[in-house]
């Protein structure tokens, strides 16, 4: 773990904490914030001519994170694999932060040439100072970093890059807007970061207070999705994706590593459907990669596991051939 100062790189043991609530972790902002647009105009945040091309951006990513998984889904559904290039880190975040180092899964750096996250930091602002975070939209015209939010990032892919090869799917329609983006605040505060803030607490009333929240949106998710297909209106929308990245990885880490262990998501008969009606989208199986999950998590919060042991379950819950794969640990990747 670690982060950047003035640009140089500072290692740390365990997780800075910025928060008011002892014992309780806040995550901190991202801080590139442009935006692609299909005219090279500004977008919401940050400067303009970041225009749309075919072949210009590059999109860093880690299969862990499932903030970086988001983008990597809206990569696949959007028809932009050719269009927008790809390098995928190793999964173990060490001292150093994320590594291109090889391994089974992990897609170099084509473009800079990095053998660490934090280098590409470093090149889009040499002074900078803050966490060195996936996902990362790179401009190899500008030679700078575009984003490093994913929130804004799917919304890019979503519709930026229509006039230039883009597949057709609105996953943020103008007549939904306000439905998704309260779906997404909520899901956001207690479930996406609710996780994290329950595995990275260090008291027990943080602990709890998280918990509470992760399972009480969980137990409404269930009820909501009664008589539902998707979470708003009749077509799948970003804010199903935002929710996906985290119910693929919940039995898997987040109710043993994180603690989050008052039921799991095999309980709930109706989010588990939803769960495997987003995961046979096609394409969408292509972007998990469960021994990078489980190996991420287990081995690189040491604080939190010092025994480094990666748990061989759970079993997985997809009939697919490759979910049963993609569900091993190294040692069994190895054998």
């Amino acid at each position: 773990m670690g982060y950047l100062q003035n640009g140089i790189w500072r290692s740390t043991q365990g997780l800075v904490r910025d928060s008011e609530e002892e014992g309780s972790f806040k995550r901190q902002p991202s801080q590139f914030r442009h935006w692609v647009t299909s005219d090279g105009r500004a977008g919401p945040t940050g400067d303009g001519g970041f225009r749309a091309e075919a072949g210009r951006y590059h999109l860093y990513v880690s299969l862990a994170c499932p903030w970086a998984h988001r983008t990597l889904i809206f990569r696949q559904i959007k028809g932009l694999t050719s269009h927008i290039g790809l390098s995928v880190t190793h999964w173990l975040m060490g001292e150093k932060g994320w590594s291109f180092e090889a391994a089974d899964g992990v897609q170099p750096d084509t473009v800079n040439g990095a053998t660490y996250l934090y280098e590409l930091y470093q090149r889009a602002d040499p002074t900078y100072t803050g966490n060195v975070t996936v996902p990362v939209l790179w401009d190899k015209h500008k030679e700078t970093i575009v984003s490093n939010e994913s929130a804004d990032i799917i919304r890019m892919m979503n519709s930026a890059f229509n006039d230039v090869g883009a597949r057709d799917g609105d996953y943020y329609p103008i007549a939904l807007r306000s439905t998704i983006d309260a779906f997404n605040q909520r899901i956001y505060g207690n479930l996406n970061n609710g996780v994290y803030k329950a595995g990275f607490a260090t008291s027990q009333r943080a602990y709890e207070n998280a918990l509470q929240g992760v399972f009480a949106t969980l137990d409404w998710l269930e009820d909501h999705l009664r008589g539902k297909r998707w979470l708003v209106g009749e077509q799948l929308t970003e804010a199903d994706w935002r929710l996906f990245t985290t119910l693929i990885r919940f039995d898997a880490v987040y109710v043993g590593h994180f603690k989050c262990n008052l039921r799991r998501l095999c309980d709930y008969p109706l989010l588990s459907s939803y769960l495997r009606r987003l995961y046979d989208v096609p394409g969408v199986a292509d972007t998990i990669n469960f021994s990078h999950i489980k190996n991420h998590y287990y081995l690189s919060h040491p604080w939190i596991n010092p025994t480094g042991i990666v748990p061989m379950g759970p079993e997985p819950h997809f009939g697919r051939p490759n979910a049963r794969r993609l569900q091993g640990t190294k040692e069994q990747k190895a054998e």
